[in-house]
């Protein structure tokens, strides 16, 4: 975690200076194409649709998540990234037809490959929607009264759907979204929430 702090801070701290270039010649143009590092954080409500003892239950909670992405704007409209998510641990218990509550605990983070396309005739502030699919990392544990606990860590497939708005400064652009992640993991595990984030162009 302290490595993954320091790296973060890093990148803060170098992006802004990147950015400046922005516009007068960039070395850092790739084939016409201009690269860009965003960084996003915010608020969801995860649901896991978990299995045990033969009951299906729906575990719930708020979580937080932080993201990095690497991308390219294609052209003034279409932009194309891959981003690094991470989650906040999500808690929830159930009976399950059995004595006593039976917590389960779900650790995510995805690598999904995402594509944005904004529209309207505004320079500065632009709706857009996003689609993108990959891969989730999921870590589920279930803690069973009297039996102990039993953790599952799988690699699976994600989906993601944004629906937000961006303000573009140019050098750098702001984005909010909401956005919906699927995991297909357990019965399926849905995330519905939103972020803010920073995007600083080369």
């Amino acid at each position: 975690m302290k490595k993954i702090a320091i790296s973060t801070l890093a990148v803060l701290i170098a992006c802004p200076a990147f950015a400046g270039n922005y516009g007068i010649g960039s070395s850092w143009q790739l084939f016409g194409l201009d690269p860009y590092i965003g960084l996003r954080g915010g608020a969801s409500y995860t649901n896991l649709n978990y299995n045990y003892n033969d009951h299906k239950e729906s575990m719930s909670d708020m979580v937080f998540q932080g993201r990095a992405a690497l991308g390219l704007e294609i052209c003034d409209t279409v932009r194309s990234e891959i981003e690094w998510s991470i989650y906040s641990k999500a808690k929830d218990s159930a009976d399950f037809g059995t004595a006593g509550d039976v917590k389960v605990d779900t650790k995510l983070q995805t690598l999904l490959w995402n594509t944005y396309w904004e529209f309207g005739g505004y320079h500065v502030v632009r709706p857009f929607i996003g689609l993108g699919a990959g891969v989730a990392f999921a870590d589920v544990k279930r803690d069973v009264p009297a039996l102990g606990d039993h953790s599952e860590s799988k690699t699976r497939f994600s989906a993601m759907g944004a629906l937000g708005v961006t303000f573009d400064m140019e050098r750098f652009a702001v984005d909010i979204a909401a956005r919906y992640n699927y995991v297909d993991v357990q019965s399926g595990l849905h995330n519905f929430g939103g972020d803010i984030g920073i995007r600083f162009m080369f």
